[in-house]
């Protein structure tokens, strides 16, 4: 098996970055899931957006930005295509992208499949709503614990007749028994809304939310630490959204909200979870449109790459 069909592409990624069809981290395309340990997914579907949309163009461009990721961490010295075999699993193949549920359906089933196959997923979407589908496809019977990183606590509840928007993830998560809300953290919330009761649900159903004045106050170390205490030792998914950034960094998104986190808090953040028991993860909310300078790409590409060097480093 040549290390193009092994996994480990690192005949691709020693060649110009230009060059080739392009893939996440330049990591050969999955053929066969067997073959593969972690798979890299687009998820092109933002029809649950409350405001600017173009999160479906997320995929494309973060798999072109990735074409700047290296293969050794900066920090770690962690190789993750070294430890585990690493490949581009596609597109989710929508069949009615239209209808909003029927769109989740299809996530779901495609999700599944690499459960199904031993596979762990790294998703990169699309806006929020994607997150709910991928944990059905995901977990099996017990709720797991969830780090969410974002501007928003996504537990709000209808919106303009559906209740399956980009803003509702976690609230039907935390309904259909897919999280555990005493295992999950909230970090980096922040900005007006007109109404409290996603922040009051979040604080009722016992979810720890680090609003980003305690963000600042703690600093980001400390964040992480208290995210471990609250996740433990149990299978934990992560959701990184886009917009936990402040918009001077990030401004390809759909929902930005000023006073967020810098690039270099984000790295540090997540590189202060090294070691906590990751059972998937996703970047969400990358809206290129808004981004003529490609910034917000390269970012999400980067937190890709980190928490793929955090997902090879745990056990299977």
């Amino acid at each position: 098996m040549t290390d193009r069909e092994s996994g480990s592409g690192d005949d691709a990624r020693s060649a110009p970055r230009y060059m080739n069809i392009a893939t996440f981290m330049r990591a050969p395309m999955i053929d066969d899931p067997s073959d593969f340990d972690i798979a890299l997914v687009g998820v092109p579907y933002d029809g649950a957006v409350t405001n600017r949309p173009g999160a479906r163009h997320g995929p494309r461009e973060v798999r072109n930005a990735s074409s700047m990721m290296r293969s050794i961490h900066p920090t770690t010295r962690v190789n993750p295509y070294e430890l585990r075999r690493v490949g581009d699993g596609g597109d989710v193949p929508f069949t009615r992208v239209y209808e909003l549920e029927a769109a989740h359906k299809d996530i779901e089933a495609f999700f599944a499949g690499f459960k199904t196959a031993g596979v762990v997923t790294l998703a990169v979407g699309g806006d929020h709503s994607i997150t709910l589908p991928i944990l059905r496809g995901l977990t099996s019977g017990s709720p797991v614990g969830l780090i969410h990183i974002d501007a928003h606590t996504d537990t709000w509840d209808e919106f303009m007749g559906s209740r399956y928007n980009h803003g509702a993830p976690f609230r039907r998560a935390v309904e259909e028994g897919l999280i555990d809300p005493s295992r999950t953290v909230q970090i980096g919330i922040r900005g007006a809304q007109n109404s409290m009761d996603g922040w009051d649900y979040s604080e009722a159903t016992g979810m720890r939310v680090i609003f980003m004045d305690e963000v600042t106050r703690m600093g980001v170390e400390a964040v992480a630490e208290e995210a471990r205490r609250v996740v433990g030792d149990g299978p934990t998914y992560l959701s990184f959204d886009i917009d936990s950034l402040d918009p001077a960094f990030a401004p390809g998104t759909g929902t930005p909200e000023v006073g967020g986190l810098t690039t270099i808090e984000s790295l540090t953040l997540l590189r202060a979870l090294r070691g906590v028991p990751l059972m998937g993860a996703d970047v969400v909310e990358v809206a290129p449109p808004f981004d003529p300078t490609g910034g917000t790409s390269l970012i999400a590409a980067t937190l890709l790459y980190e928490l793929l060097c955090l997902v090879a480093e745990v056990e299977p």
